[in-house]
């Protein structure tokens, strides 16, 4: 059809502006071509490859090579280097750089995933972007800039700060709240700086961008076929095992011809000023591509070639230009327009919903042994990280390959990052795939617990001759501060005597195990400097010893109280038996089984305090309304008590006391559903033992559910809370959270995602809920906090069937949470340094004593480190790259000798300092801390030199230049704007609040 035959239709849809109306056209189209690859969702990682991501590269590279116009975006490093390492040719790789080097293939992002937002730590997030960045600097010489985060369900606000350190220019997401996504369109608001830290100045702020409500598959019109709804789609999809060749060509689009072009170009343009009338510049971002597509990427450029020729024929008559484009091409064409933004503060886009029967914040509880599983793995990871480099900067030793010690930590490093996706730490995955990250993040740690005994083999003391039953166990603290704490190791004897490294005997509680009742749990009272290791020999006691006088561990004693059934009214509160440490008495209920209070010594406070397992019911026909699915929660109601009795047993020592309550789902029956073990210990008074002594330790058990079942624990208090709950992003920073009515799900629209911390207060006292895994939280009443501990859905959503994408989780799950009561200045100080407690357990590994140790090993005891309260070591590793420090030296290497394998670095040790608290939040913790690196670290070794680095470490900070952006608020921001900079390469350094600072120490030969 000619241009001419529908032209007035265009001018109708106001489409097209009189021909030659302006010499230029008004609009300018940045069409961004990329592919959107799960790493692991409704199938495998290694099906993914075969079934289309190798053909992703393999044709883009012969695509783009083709036609010097076209571009291409990169985003997960996973993908890209197993087809980089494992099927890309040496001719592909020499295009790959060329293409890299020309700007025309842009890799954003960068991380090895694009990572959730909402359920992972603030370490595991770094640690996928520095390996994903650590690989694309070593190998191309390049950074990436813009970030591409636009499947995460919800944004948290500790995003614009890890990008802004990362030396990124832009951001982009996109699921936001449905409502507010539509608000901001209309106002011309989806573009804005983002402050992501109240406390942190200007500099780490963020050119953000929300993608419009098409999000990243480049939409047709409304109710379009799925073909043209996600997209200009024209090479099919993706044929996975199991695809019937009758379904090859499902969704192949018609092809750009002379008949169809007519439809294409109305259907694009369309779309185009669409669009454009919700943004502020004459710019348009046209994301082109969706999940799995460019497996056929000449057919899709040979299609697009054809239509943005003929619109750029015409477009003054169209008055816009289409080209192809990276994104970084678009945000220099925003950027140089010199707009003053709108400023947002350090708020977060959580919870999302994308309308108002779907709110995605079932996904912080689905597949909750995973989430335990992943930060276990990243808590051992981080251990093995300073364990091996304190190992490796020690004197040479002939027992351990450093090659393969490093091999073993990037092994876990690669599955920890793995694992931090956004259909997999979340839960929202096929169970075949939660198989997968199961596998791979198992076989990870497994790796890291032979480097660990491979390390503590040459640690051991000395023994001499075997003594069958005994065991050494050595204790590693792998926090930068003396932890004072309770160890529990598993024992097959009740009588032992047990003593550290200089023989002197240890303050021991013994018990039997409450989950193996053939054996015994040995709590152990231990201090621990920084980054050291404490030895105990455990052995069966003799007679002969108990003459000589040798103190035994105390034998706990157990009390039991008869089974309660729940109450639905009458007495309570007549016969309470106290529970008691320096810090804290529990009262528990003997009317109820319930715990009633808890008495806060330092305030002189007692709060009434109750627990109880209770139950959402869930509808599981799609026919029958909204249901709940592994991303949305969607209650059929109120939550309903989950028990019907409850027994409990005290289990009282000197070192802890512990509470054990078994909730049972009937009467009758013979195993709980539920358990809660509540531990209060005891440790020595002053400040090495204020963590201990401030916290109520808390295992739960729960499972196996009923099916369509949502459990939490819920705790109520008679604080006046005015239902405002504070809940914290990513482990970094806490979020205010007020309890807010809707329309509809007023419940699940008022859950958010708990990392690490949560809390309740009212003016004199604070309730806060350490986690150490992600879960939902909420505050439903005044008073309340509940914690979503595990799901269990099923549902006949035929889309969800059809793929397996069922959460149908059997399982038995035992979170751990430390509840810390008392008045809001105490637990201020302590919320954050309890946190880390808790993560970073102290690694404890045990040897039989008839193992016996290496020739000419013994414990040398290497000087500790120890960093200041407030300040945080975040990492402390040997990363291995190869890669010069001097950008210009790396690159002139890497166009000199690409063939040539360098060496990994031994002697450079990433660290990286935290900051842990706001600027106001603390009198004293609170303050800027001067640091001397070269005197901390010299329990390592001898340091030579120190260089400050971006986030992830591609950067040196002193020739990182990163955009500026013009706003509307230039000084309008909190914190510390006018901090003079360190002299480059010195060892003092001054942290300030939330401040996180990343260096590369050189260490002496």
């Amino acid at each position: 059809m000619e241009l001419q035959t529908w032209l007035p239709l265009l001018l109708q849809l106001g489409l097209m502006w009189p021909p030659r109306a302006q010499p230029e056209p008004r609009l300018r189209v940045f069409v961004v071509p990329h592919s959107h690859m799960d790493v692991g969702w409704l199938h495998t990682v290694q099906e993914n490859m075969q079934a289309y991501v190798t053909n992703v590269y393999n044709s883009v590279v012969e695509a783009l090579t083709l036609e010097k116009k076209r571009r291409f975006i990169a985003v997960e490093q996973e993908y890209f280097r197993l087809w980089w390492d494992g099927v890309a040719s040496d001719w592909q790789k020499r295009k790959v750089h060329q293409l890299v080097a020309k700007g025309r293939l842009e890799f954003v992002l960068g991380g090895q995933v694009m990572h959730d937002e909402a359920v992972t730590h603030i370490d595991d997030q770094i640690l996928q972007l520095t390996e994903g960045h650590g690989f694309l600097y070593e190998t191309f010489g390049v950074r990436p800039q813009i970030s591409w985060q636009v499947d995460p369900f919800g944004a948290s606000s500790t995003t614009p700060t890890l990008f802004a350190l990362a030396g990124f220019n832009a951001h982009v997401t996109s699921r936001i709240d449905y409502n507010l996504k539509e608000a901001m369109q209309d106002n011309q608001q989806l573009q804005f700086v983002w402050r992501g830290s109240r406390s942190l100045s200007a500099q780490r702020e963020i050119f953000t961008h929300v993608l419009d409500q098409f999000g990243y598959c480049s939409a047709g019109p409304p109710n379009a076929p799925l073909s043209l709804s996600e997209g200009f789609n024209w090479d099919g999809e993706a044929i996975f095992p199991g695809t019937s060749l009758e379904d090859m060509y499902l969704q192949m689009q018609t092809p750009v011809t002379e008949d169809s072009i007519t439809n294409f170009t109305i259907l694009l343009v369309n779309n185009v000023f669409t669009r454009a009338t919700w943004f502020r510049t004459p710019h348009v971002l046209w994301p082109w591509g969706c999940d799995r597509q460019f497996f056929n990427a000449s057919l899709q450029f040979a299609n697009m070639d054809i239509l943005m020729d003929y619109i750029n024929s015409h477009k003054l008559e169209f008055n816009l230009s289409m080209e192809y484009a990276t994104l970084g091409d678009y945000f220099r064409a925003v950027h140089s327009d010199q707009v003053a933004w709108q400023v947002r503060d350090h708020r977060d886009f959580l919870p999302y919903s994308s309308d108002m029967h779907h709110a995605w914040t079932g996904f912080y509880a689905s597949r909750s042994g995973l989430k335990a599983l992943a930060r276990r793995a990243s808590s051992l990871l981080y251990a093995g990280e300073s364990m091996f480099t304190r190992y490796v900067l020690s004197a040479p030793h002939p027992y351990l390959d450093p090659a393969w010690g490093l091999q073993q930590l990037q092994q876990l490093r690669w599955a920890v990052s793995e694992v931090q996706h956004h259909d997999a730490i979340t839960g929202t995955h096929v169970p075949n795939v939660g198989d997968m990250f199961v596998e791979h993040l198992s076989t990870g740690m497994q790796g890291v617990h032979k480097l660990m005994a491979s390390i503590i083999q040459d640690r051991s003391p000395e023994h001499s001759g075997p003594e069958p039953g005994g065991h050494f166990a050595v204790v590693y603290n792998p926090l930068a501060w003396t932890v004072t704490t309770i160890i529990t190791l598993t024992v097959d004897f009740p009588k032992v005597s047990i003593t550290d490294e200089s023989g002197l005997p240890v303050p021991a509680q013994v018990q039997r195990s409450k989950e193996m009742p053939s054996a015994y749990d040995l709590h152990v009272l231990t201090t621990i400097p920084g980054l050291s290791y404490r030895h105990y020999s455990i052995q069966p006691s003799r007679s002969s010893q108990e003459e000589a006088g040798a103190p035994e561990p105390f034998v706990a004693k157990t009390t039991q109280f008869g089974g309660r059934l729940r109450r639905y009214g009458g007495q309570v509160g007549g016969s309470l038996v106290p529970v008691e440490n320096g810090c804290y008495i529990i009262f528990m209920d003997l009317d109820t089984n319930l715990m009633h209070s808890v008495w806060e010594r330092q305030s002189n406070r007692k709060v009434y305090v109750t627990q109880q397992f209770m139950e959402y019911h869930a509808n599981s026909d799609v026919w029958q309304g909204p249901v709940s699915d592994n991303y949305v929660f969607t209650p059929s109601g109120t939550a309903e008590p989950a028990w019907e009795a409850v027994m409990m047993e005290i289990v009282e020592g000197p070192l802890v006391t512990e509470i054990r309550q078994y909730f049972y789902r009937e009467v009758n029956d013979s195993e709980p559903t539920f358990t809660i073990y509540s531990r209060l210990a005891r440790g020595p008074q002053g400040s090495d033992g204020v963590l201990l002594c401030h916290h109520i330790e808390q295992e739960y058990r729960v499972g196996p559910l009923e099916l369509n079942r949502e459990a939490i624990l819920r705790t109520s208090s008679k604080l006046n809370t005015g239902r405002v709950l504070y809940s914290d992003n990513n482990g970094y920073q806490m979020q205010r959270r007020p309890y807010r009515n809707y329309k509809n799900n007023t419940i699940a629209r008022n859950y958010y995602p708990m990392v690490q911390s949560a809390f309740i207060q009212d003016r004199r006292s604070r309730l806060v809920l350490l986690s150490d895994q992600a879960h939902g939280v909420s505050s439903q009443r005044n008073g309340q906090v509940e914690v979503m501990l595990h799901r269990r859905l099923v549902n006949n959503n035929p889309g969800n069937i059809a793929v397996d994408l069922t959460l149908n989780d059997t399982s038995v799950v035992h979170p751990v949470f430390w509840l810390l009561l008392g008045s809001r200045a105490l637990i201020s100080g302590l919320r954050q340094r309890s946190g880390l407690a808790l993560q970073h357990r102290p690694i404890v590994m045990l040897r039989k004593m008839n193992e016996i140790a290496p020739r000419g090993s013994g414990s040398r005891q290497q000087e500790a480190v120890t960093l200041p309260p407030s300040v945080h070591l975040q990492i402390l590793s040997i990363p291995g790259w190869k890669y010069s420090s001097n950008h210009t030296e790396h690159l002139q290497t890497l166009q000199k000798d690409r063939e040539h394998e360098a060496k990994a670095d031994l002697r450079r040790v990433l660290l990286r300092l935290q900051h842990l608290y706001e600027v106001d939040q603390d009198p004293v913790l609170s303050r800027p801390v001067t640091v001397n690196l070269q005197s901390v670290l010299r329990g390592l070794g001898s340091v030579v030199s120190v260089e400050e680095r971006s986030l992830t470490g591609t950067w040196d900070v002193s020739e990182m230049r990163r955009w500026t952006w013009s706003s509307q608020d230039p000084h309008g921001h909190r914190g510390n704007s006018s901090r003079p900079s360190p002299p480059p390469g010195g060892p003092e350094v001054t942290i300030y609040p939330k401040e996180i600072r990343t260096f590369f120490i050189h260490f002496q030969e």
